[in-house]
């Protein structure tokens, strides 16, 4: 059980989420990920539920990982830090810009260690312009996408967030995807490259096929909120809520017949897609208003035997008790030593041919830092010394 990404070697300079998850996925594919921290470590291996010395938060960005903890500061513990260098394959930091430079491991530096190396910077905001030399969090970004103005209540015009780190995330998935594309070319022509992705324009990418199309034609600018109206797919039954939507024509004329409302079907303002769309706002509360009067279950089974998409609301422990997810195998109880039962989604893209099982938790700070450092050559008087001196940590 290797993986595709089987005999790659990626070290994670990053921290908190948006490089750390990125590092995970290419992990739970098969890469030896080396997460290399400073003495201080991560800053998420602080914030909130802990068990054993780890919280849930840095488990689940950084399982799978082997980890090393060099205190840079030191000559010796940089050129260890060269020597593993010249073993990996990919590179990924997310400091602001110049400050690998600064410690001497910028993208010209590596390279010159590993020629062909895929080296990844992830930023917040780019390394040019004027925000690019602040420190950055999710929030901010969110901030400066446009996810306030598409989350805003509808009601009373204030702008809302996100309730996750969706920026940190998103910036995660295009990092990883980017990452396998690089591996592919330098497969391909023998080069490495340099990947620059920062999470302001992850987030606009993310969000513009429909999130930006009121600005897509040049010149033809509209406001796309006053056709979303006020109210979101959310209706609450007689016994709780549900979300259902008709898009196509077959669709709205299942959910009518599931409403028993078969006079809406030709009526002129929701004969089809496009004054539908128009009347969104009216027919949501048309729709709402016949909802409130149904069994949740009964309401469900008649909209899909109509083939009406639709599903109730579940909260985040119902999740441990859906039957579809526990058919998928979406949620995965992993009994790892130290740890006890530690629960995980398990990686959402499965390899049939080349699977891979998650065979580690997160590493303690400097857990492997003995291990990792001898396969990279360092002999055991020089691990010896660097320990000594407080520039290696070993957990």
């Amino acid at each position: 059980m290797s993986g595709p990404l089987e005999g790659i070697r990626v070290l994670d300079f990053s921290t908190m989420v948006s490089g750390p998850v990125a590092a995970r996925m290419l992990a739970d594919q098969g890469a030896d990920v080396i997460k290399v921290e400073s003495p201080k470590g991560d800053e998420m291996r602080k914030i909130g539920n802990q068990r054993n010395g780890l919280t849930a938060g840095f488990m689940s960005c950084n399982r799978g990982k082997r980890g090393v903890c060099l205190d840079l500061k030191n000559d010796a513990a940089k050129e260890a830090l060269r020597k593993l260098i010249k073993t990996a394959d990919v590179v990924i930091q997310n400091f602001r810009p110049g400050a690998m430079e600064r410690m001497g491991f910028g993208e010209a530096a590596v390279r010159a260690l590993k020629p062909d190396i895929v080296y990844v910077s992830i930023s917040g905001f780019g390394e040019e312009g004027p925000y690019a030399h602040q420190r950055v969090y999710d929030p901010v970004i969110q901030a400066l996408c446009g996810a306030t103005d598409i989350q805003a209540d509808r009601d009373t015009g204030r702008p809302k967030m996100f309730r996750i780190i969706v920026a940190d995330k998103v910036t995660s998935l295009t990092a990883a995807q980017a990452i396998s594309s690089a591996l592919f070319a330098r497969e391909r022509t023998g080069k490495g490259e340099h990947i620059k992705l920062s999470m302001l324009d992850a987030m606009v990418s993310f969000f513009w096929p429909e999130g930006m199309s009121g600005i897509t034609f040049v010149g033809d600018e509209i406001d796309v909120t006053k056709y979303q109206g006020t109210m979101d797919l959310i209706y609450e039954t007689a016994n709780g809520y549900i979300t259902a939507g008709a898009v196509s024509d077959a669709e709205w004329v299942g959910m009518c017949n599931a409403l028993n409302k078969t006079e809406w079907i030709d009526d002129e303002r929701f004969n089809n897609t496009a004054v539908r769309f128009k009347n969104a706002e009216l027919r949501k509360q048309m729709t709402a208003a016949e909802l409130a009067t149904w069994d949740r279950d009964e309401i469900l089974t008649r909209l899909d035997a109509e083939g009406v998409p639709s599903a109730p609301l579940l909260t985040r422990l119902d999740l441990l008790e859906d039957e579809q997810i526990a058919t998928n195998g979406t949620i995965e109880i992993y009994e790892w030593e130290g740890h006890g039962q530690i629960r995980q989604a398990r990686p959402a893209a499965e390899f049939c041919d080349n699977p891979h099982h998650i065979e580690r938790a997160a590493p303690r700070l400097g857990e492997n830092s003995a291990e990792v450092l001898t396969e990279a050559g360092l002999d055991g008087a020089t691990i010896e010394e660097l320990t000594a001196a407080g520039a290696l940590i070993q957990s």
